[in-house]
């Protein structure tokens, strides 16, 4: 007698996408976790010394801000025409939302090529080690989901996305927005804070 296979049942409508936006709080919640305690630490090390000093803030600082923040907007325009069926308009803005992110990671490497043309290193002193970590640790976190934004650009381009498939993009879009306010906490902390 041959046995019956077994088929699992259908996964409940909304199943997969209350999954994914559940392991992305989870996600977020692990990186709040991590810079609080980056933030901890510089706080005790900042009151505990005496050779603390500010780190500059070059010009190019503002302008990389100012190019994330343009691309969590552009990002969120994207998202909004695809849940309006509009793959045309969305291909145009995601792909403008991945090149501006592009542009961002790009003028971070520039940004610290010009603090070591400037002299300010990461052991030069308490404040740039902080700066340094704390904006790369920022990048690589901003890197991984750039890579998935670039993903979902070629499934985009082939026009494998829509409505009932925008779970990824809606996940991306959000983890995009949280790191860019987790950005400019950074700055407040060392362009401000850091350099009182």
């Amino acid at each position: 007698m041959t046995p019956t296979p077994h088929v699992h049942p259908p996964s409940p409508p909304g199943q997969h996408r209350r999954a994914s936006f559940t392991a992305l709080y989870a996600g977020m919640a692990s990186i709040i976790m991590l810079f609080g305690a980056f933030t901890s630490a510089m706080v005790v090390r900042r009151g505990a010394s005496k050779d603390w000093r500010g780190t500059p803030a070059p010009q190019l600082l503002w302008v990389n801000t100012a190019v994330l923040a343009a691309s969590s907007v552009v990002a969120e325009r994207a998202r909004r025409h695809l849940r309006n069926n509009d793959r045309v308009h969305f291909n145009y803005w995601w792909s403008g939302a991945t090149l501006l992110g592009a542009g961002f990671i790009a003028a971070q490497g520039l940004l610290w090529r010009r603090l070591v043309d400037a002299g300010v290193y990461l052991n030069s002193n308490p404040g740039s080690a902080f700066f340094y970590i704390g904006t790369v640790a920022h990048a690589l976190h901003l890197f991984g989901v750039w890579l998935w934004m670039f993903y979902l650009w070629t499934k985009a381009v082939r026009l494998q996305l829509g409505p009932s498939r925008r779970t990824g993009v809606d996940v991306c879009t959000v983890f995009w927005h949280f790191l860019g306010v987790l950005w400019l906490y950074l700055m407040f902390l060392f362009i401000y804070w850091g350099n009182r």
